[in-house]
């Protein structure tokens, strides 16, 4: 049949009906057709891409490895149709879901400040925002954009730079107060040295010492699961902890974290990217909308612009949910 005669949207369509909706009847049912017309459709979309895509059975459906990966592709193809659609009966304004994952310190820090002003500006764009200091797979997870920090893999995803952060051994003065502050990496042996439990971070700290870097091991008796916790931790003073600049300088600022050790701090700086699956130039317009918002609103430093001031955010996100931090409806927020 010539390429001109086959409706692969409408195919692709009722596949992701029949996925999203667990059977062959409850997709036909949302698409108005009969479960048998549905069924024969994606049997001929089988056998003009030359692979199954599901495996039938009377209990329950089960993709196939093409299957999950024609269905990932086909949510994006079909999102991006609407889009069009949209933006064409419109004036091309940015409209629809946007993905983003972000580290937890990141988004509490960084993100969530920005997203007001960002919705003030793309009132149709809705974002999904799901934090985890976790390393995610964009498609597995369907997130349209991805901040990481710190040196990328060769990947097939493109990367924009945001800015760049330092980090600093800092702690409480309330914990300096009981424990003392470390002058010396021989000092700092003494003392209580917080870290993570993911498996990405650094099991060390580094530190410039008479011109070579020598690493301190992290051997505290708390670690955490992201550096939002780590810093509670600090606050609250349980140890001492490194972390990047753009999370504690408020706190600093404030006098709630004080910096140890800066004699021996090697300087060392981490990239932030924004990272994303396609081409530059061929990006939906809601995402182009949220990375061009991104590269204009966060700082070479890693930190937030807003109105030229750095906002204080102090435990947000600690009530859970879009609401608790004041943002709007079209937000959906998964920490």
């Amino acid at each position: 049949m010539p390429r001109s005669e086959i409706n692969r949207s409408g195919e692709m369509e009722a596949f992701v009906q029949v996925v999203e909706r667990g059977s062959f009847s409850a997709g036909a049912r949302a698409l108005g057709m009969t479960p048998s017309a549905v069924s024969k459709l994606i049997g001929r979309l089988e056998a003009r891409l030359g692979a199954r895509l599901v495996h039938r059975s009377t209990r329950r459906l089960q993709l196939t490895a093409e299957g999950q990966l024609f269905y990932e592709r086909g949510v994006r193809v079909l999102a991006d149709m609407d889009e069009a659609e949209r933006c064409a009966a419109s004036g091309a304004a940015p409209s629809g879901r946007v993905g983003i994952n972000a580290s937890v310190p990141f988004g509490q820090q960084v993100l969530i400040p920005l997203v007001p002003r960002f919705l003030v500006l793309h009132p149709q764009i809705t974002l999904n925002i799901v934090l985890t200091d976790r390393v995610v797979d964009l498609m597995e997870e369907r997130a349209d954009v991805a901040i990481r920090w710190g040196a990328l893999p060769p990947s097939d995803l493109v990367a924009r730079r945001l800015g760049a952060t330092g980090q600093a051994i800092v702690g409480a003065p309330a914990y300096l107060a009981r424990c003392g502050t470390p002058y010396t990496p021989q000092e700092l042996e003494a003392h209580n040295r917080l870290g993570f439990t993911y498996r990405r971070s650094v099991p060390d700290w580094p530190l410039a010492v008479d011109g070579r870097l020598i690493d301190m091991p992290v051997n505290g008796n708390v670690r955490a699961g992201d550096g939002e916790t780590l810093r509670a931790l600090l606050l609250a003073g349980v140890g001492l902890g490194r972390l990047s600049l753009y999370q504690v300088q408020a706190d600093i600022d404030a006098g709630r974290l004080v910096p140890v050790l800066e004699d021996f701090n090697p300087g060392d700086s981490a990239p932030i990217h924004a990272v994303y699956l396609g081409k530059p130039g061929h990006l939906p317009a809601r995402v182009r909308a949220l990375l061009d918002f991104l590269s204009a609103h966060v700082g070479a430093d890693g930190r937030p612009r807003l109105d030229g001031r750095e906002p204080v955010v102090e435990n947000a996100g600690e009530q859970g949910g879009a609401a608790a931090l004041g943002l709007p409806d079209n937000v959906r927020f998964n920490a």
